[in-house]
Protein backbone atom coordinates (compact mmCIF):
# COMPACT_ATOMS: atom_id res chain seq x y z
CA UNK A 1 0.00 0.00 0.00
CA UNK A 2 2.70 2.50 1.01
CA UNK A 3 4.60 1.71 -2.19
CA UNK A 4 1.48 2.63 -4.21
CA UNK A 5 1.06 5.85 -2.24
CA UNK A 6 4.71 6.83 -2.78
CA UNK A 7 4.49 6.13 -6.49
CA UNK A 8 1.25 8.13 -6.77
CA UNK A 9 2.78 11.11 -4.99
CA UNK A 10 5.86 10.89 -7.17
CA UNK A 11 3.73 10.84 -10.33
CA UNK A 12 1.80 13.90 -9.16
CA UNK A 13 5.03 15.77 -8.42
CA UNK A 14 6.41 14.80 -11.82
CA UNK A 15 3.22 15.96 -13.55
CA UNK A 16 3.41 19.37 -11.86
CA UNK A 17 7.08 19.71 -12.71
CA UNK A 18 6.42 18.63 -16.30
CA UNK A 19 3.79 21.32 -16.84
CA UNK A 20 6.04 24.02 -15.41
CA UNK A 21 8.97 22.81 -17.48
CA UNK A 22 6.88 22.80 -20.65
CA UNK A 23 5.89 26.43 -20.11
CA UNK A 24 9.52 27.41 -19.46
CA UNK A 25 10.70 25.57 -22.57
CA UNK A 26 8.13 27.27 -24.76
CA UNK A 27 9.24 30.69 -23.52
CA UNK A 28 12.91 30.01 -24.22
CA UNK A 29 12.20 28.60 -27.69
CA UNK A 30 10.14 31.54 -28.90
CA UNK A 31 13.29 33.54 -29.81
CA UNK A 32 11.35 36.74 -29.27
CA UNK A 33 13.24 37.83 -26.16
CA UNK A 34 16.81 37.41 -24.96
CA UNK A 35 17.22 34.20 -22.98
CA UNK A 36 19.24 34.64 -19.80
CA UNK A 37 21.84 31.92 -19.27
CA UNK A 38 23.70 31.58 -15.99
CA UNK A 39 27.14 29.94 -15.92
CA UNK A 40 28.16 28.54 -12.53
CA UNK A 41 31.78 27.27 -12.27
CA UNK A 42 32.44 24.20 -10.13
CA UNK A 43 35.74 22.65 -9.07
CA UNK A 44 34.92 19.13 -10.22
CA UNK A 45 37.87 17.29 -8.69
CA UNK A 46 38.92 19.56 -5.84
CA UNK A 47 42.27 20.15 -7.53
CA UNK A 48 44.48 23.20 -7.24
CA UNK A 49 44.61 23.43 -11.04
CA UNK A 50 40.83 23.71 -11.28
CA UNK A 51 40.72 26.19 -8.38
CA UNK A 52 43.33 28.41 -10.04
CA UNK A 53 41.55 28.24 -13.40
CA UNK A 54 38.19 29.18 -11.89
CA UNK A 55 39.77 32.04 -9.92
CA UNK A 56 40.99 33.55 -13.19
CA UNK A 57 37.81 32.87 -15.18
CA UNK A 58 36.21 36.05 -16.49
CA UNK A 59 33.02 36.98 -18.33
CA UNK A 60 34.69 37.60 -21.75
CA UNK A 61 35.77 33.94 -21.92
CA UNK A 62 32.09 32.94 -22.24
CA UNK A 63 31.25 35.54 -24.87
CA UNK A 64 32.21 33.33 -27.86
CA UNK A 65 29.27 31.08 -26.95
CA UNK A 66 26.81 33.98 -27.08
CA UNK A 67 28.42 35.36 -30.25
CA UNK A 68 28.15 32.00 -32.00
CA UNK A 69 24.47 31.60 -31.09
CA UNK A 70 23.74 35.14 -32.31
CA UNK A 71 25.62 34.70 -35.58
CA UNK A 72 23.93 31.40 -36.39
CA UNK A 73 20.48 32.61 -35.33
CA UNK A 74 20.78 35.61 -37.63
CA UNK A 75 21.90 33.34 -40.46
CA UNK A 76 18.57 31.54 -40.09
CA UNK A 77 16.60 34.79 -40.03
CA UNK A 78 16.05 35.19 -36.29
CA UNK A 79 15.56 38.92 -35.82
CA UNK A 80 16.41 39.44 -32.15
CA UNK A 81 19.81 41.11 -31.86
CA UNK A 82 20.92 39.17 -28.77
CA UNK A 83 19.32 35.70 -28.63
CA UNK A 84 21.11 34.76 -25.40
CA UNK A 85 22.86 36.64 -22.64
CA UNK A 86 25.30 34.41 -20.80
CA UNK A 87 26.48 35.65 -17.43
CA UNK A 88 29.22 34.27 -15.20
CA UNK A 89 28.21 33.79 -11.56
CA UNK A 90 30.38 33.05 -8.50
CA UNK A 91 31.69 29.49 -8.18
CA UNK A 92 29.66 26.90 -6.34
CA UNK A 93 31.29 25.01 -3.52
CA UNK A 94 29.07 21.93 -3.93
CA UNK A 95 28.94 19.70 -6.98
CA UNK A 96 25.83 18.62 -8.87
CA UNK A 97 24.39 15.24 -7.93
CA UNK A 98 25.83 12.36 -9.94
CA UNK A 99 23.87 9.62 -11.66
CA UNK A 100 24.87 6.19 -10.39
CA UNK A 101 26.09 3.84 -13.12
CA UNK A 102 23.57 1.19 -12.06
CA UNK A 103 20.63 3.58 -11.58
CA UNK A 104 17.33 2.12 -12.71
CA UNK A 105 14.16 3.93 -13.76
CA UNK A 106 13.35 5.33 -10.32
CA UNK A 107 17.02 6.04 -9.69
CA UNK A 108 17.13 8.24 -12.78
CA UNK A 109 13.95 10.03 -11.74
CA UNK A 110 15.43 10.68 -8.31
CA UNK A 111 18.63 12.00 -9.89
CA UNK A 112 16.71 14.39 -12.14
CA UNK A 113 14.72 15.70 -9.17
CA UNK A 114 17.90 16.21 -7.13
CA UNK A 115 19.48 17.99 -10.09
CA UNK A 116 16.45 20.25 -10.40
CA UNK A 117 16.74 21.09 -6.71
CA UNK A 118 20.44 21.84 -7.17
CA UNK A 119 19.51 24.23 -10.00
CA UNK A 120 16.81 25.83 -7.88
CA UNK A 121 19.29 26.54 -5.08
CA UNK A 122 21.81 27.96 -7.54
CA UNK A 123 19.44 30.51 -9.04
CA UNK A 124 17.27 31.03 -5.96
CA UNK A 125 19.72 33.42 -4.33
CA UNK A 126 19.84 35.68 -7.40
CA UNK A 127 17.55 38.59 -6.64
CA UNK A 128 17.00 40.15 -10.08
CA UNK A 129 16.99 38.89 -13.66
CA UNK A 130 17.40 35.27 -12.68
CA UNK A 131 18.77 32.97 -15.37
CA UNK A 132 16.25 30.93 -17.30
CA UNK A 133 18.90 28.34 -18.14
CA UNK A 134 21.62 27.23 -15.73
CA UNK A 135 24.92 25.79 -16.94
CA UNK A 136 27.13 24.17 -14.33
CA UNK A 137 30.68 24.26 -15.66
CA UNK A 138 32.66 21.49 -13.97
CA UNK A 139 36.39 22.04 -14.42
CA UNK A 140 38.88 19.17 -14.18
CA UNK A 141 42.65 19.10 -13.89
CA UNK A 142 43.70 17.60 -17.27
CA UNK A 143 46.74 15.96 -15.67
CA UNK A 144 44.45 13.95 -13.39
CA UNK A 145 41.56 13.51 -15.83
CA UNK A 146 42.79 13.22 -19.43
CA UNK A 147 39.33 11.87 -20.37
CA UNK A 148 36.31 13.77 -19.12
CA UNK A 149 32.99 12.31 -17.96
CA UNK A 150 30.03 12.74 -20.30
CA UNK A 151 28.35 16.12 -20.13
CA UNK A 152 24.58 16.43 -20.18
CA UNK A 153 22.15 19.12 -21.30
CA UNK A 154 18.51 18.81 -20.26
CA UNK A 155 15.71 20.58 -22.06
CA UNK A 156 13.32 19.34 -19.40
CA UNK A 157 14.83 21.30 -16.56
CA UNK A 158 16.66 23.95 -18.62
CA UNK A 159 20.10 23.11 -17.30
CA UNK A 160 23.38 21.59 -18.31
CA UNK A 161 26.20 19.83 -16.47
CA UNK A 162 29.26 20.53 -18.61
CA UNK A 163 32.60 18.83 -17.96
CA UNK A 164 35.56 20.95 -19.11
CA UNK A 165 39.34 21.07 -18.85
CA UNK A 166 40.93 23.57 -16.46
CA UNK A 167 43.50 24.49 -19.09
CA UNK A 168 43.87 27.77 -21.00
CA UNK A 169 44.98 25.81 -24.06
CA UNK A 170 41.51 24.17 -24.06
CA UNK A 171 39.51 27.40 -23.95
CA UNK A 172 38.32 27.13 -27.57
CA UNK A 173 37.35 23.46 -27.16
CA UNK A 174 35.58 24.27 -23.89
CA UNK A 175 33.48 26.83 -25.76
CA UNK A 176 32.42 24.21 -28.31
CA UNK A 177 31.40 21.74 -25.60
CA UNK A 178 29.53 24.45 -23.67
CA UNK A 179 27.63 25.52 -26.80
CA UNK A 180 26.75 21.91 -27.61
CA UNK A 181 25.25 21.31 -24.16
CA UNK A 182 23.50 24.68 -24.17
CA UNK A 183 21.73 23.81 -27.41
CA UNK A 184 20.54 20.57 -25.81
CA UNK A 185 18.56 22.74 -23.38
CA UNK A 186 16.78 24.30 -26.36
CA UNK A 187 15.80 20.88 -27.72
CA UNK A 188 18.71 19.95 -30.00
CA UNK A 189 19.63 16.27 -30.19
CA UNK A 190 22.98 14.56 -30.70
CA UNK A 191 23.73 13.79 -34.34
CA UNK A 192 26.61 11.34 -34.24
CA UNK A 193 26.88 7.57 -33.91
CA UNK A 194 27.33 6.85 -30.21
CA UNK A 195 29.63 3.90 -30.82
CA UNK A 196 32.04 5.71 -33.17
CA UNK A 197 31.40 9.48 -32.84
CA UNK A 198 30.98 9.61 -36.63
CA UNK A 199 28.58 12.40 -37.75
CA UNK A 200 25.32 10.99 -39.08
CA UNK A 201 24.30 11.91 -42.62
CA UNK A 202 22.36 14.09 -43.28
CA UNK A 203 21.45 15.19 -39.74
CA UNK A 204 25.02 15.60 -38.51
CA UNK A 205 26.29 17.55 -41.50
CA UNK A 206 26.43 21.34 -41.36
CA UNK A 207 25.96 21.47 -45.14
CA UNK A 208 24.15 18.25 -46.10
CA UNK A 209 23.45 19.49 -49.64
CA UNK A 210 27.06 20.40 -50.40
CA UNK A 211 28.27 19.04 -53.76
CA UNK A 212 30.45 17.10 -53.61
CA UNK A 213 29.45 15.94 -50.15
CA UNK A 214 33.06 15.67 -48.94
CA UNK A 215 35.01 17.34 -47.57
CA UNK A 216 32.62 19.32 -45.41
CA UNK A 217 33.79 22.79 -44.44
CA UNK A 218 32.34 22.84 -40.94
CA UNK A 219 31.41 20.64 -38.02
CA UNK A 220 27.72 20.51 -37.17
CA UNK A 221 27.50 21.67 -33.55
CA UNK A 222 25.53 18.63 -32.39
CA UNK A 223 27.81 16.21 -34.27
CA UNK A 224 31.09 17.72 -33.13
CA UNK A 225 33.37 16.73 -36.00
CA UNK A 226 34.13 17.89 -39.54
CA UNK A 227 33.50 15.06 -42.04
CA UNK A 228 36.37 14.97 -44.54
CA UNK A 229 35.61 11.68 -46.26
CA UNK A 230 33.52 8.57 -45.49
CA UNK A 231 34.77 7.35 -42.13
CA UNK A 232 37.21 10.24 -41.76
CA UNK A 233 36.53 13.27 -39.59
CA UNK A 234 38.45 15.78 -37.46
CA UNK A 235 37.68 17.91 -34.45
CA UNK A 236 37.14 21.63 -35.11
CA UNK A 237 39.71 24.00 -33.63
CA UNK A 238 37.16 26.53 -32.43
CA UNK A 239 33.63 27.81 -33.03
CA UNK A 240 34.66 29.50 -36.30
CA UNK A 241 34.77 25.97 -37.77
CA UNK A 242 31.31 25.04 -36.46
CA UNK A 243 27.80 25.67 -37.77
CA UNK A 244 24.22 24.90 -36.75
CA UNK A 245 22.92 22.55 -39.41
CA UNK A 246 19.34 22.64 -40.74
CA UNK A 247 18.21 19.64 -38.67
CA UNK A 248 19.32 21.30 -35.44
CA UNK A 249 17.86 24.66 -36.53
CA UNK A 250 14.52 22.91 -36.99
CA UNK A 251 14.68 21.30 -33.54
CA UNK A 252 15.40 24.55 -31.70
CA UNK A 253 12.81 26.63 -33.56
CA UNK A 254 14.96 28.55 -36.02
CA UNK A 255 13.27 26.83 -38.97
CA UNK A 256 9.61 25.99 -39.39
CA UNK A 257 8.54 22.38 -40.08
Amino acid sequence: MWRTVRITILMIVLAIVAVGSWLDRERTRSWEHTVRVGAFPVNADGSAAAADYIAQLRQPELQPVADFIASEAHRYGIAIAEPIDIKLYPPRSDRPPELAADAGFFGRIGWVLRLRYYRLRAIGSIERARPQIALFLLYHDPAASPVLPDSVGLQRGLMGVVHLFADRAQTAQNAIVTTHELLHTFGASDKYAFDSNVPLYPLGFAEPNLVPRYPQRYAEIMAGRIPLAPGQQVMPDDLSQVRVGPATALEIGWLKP
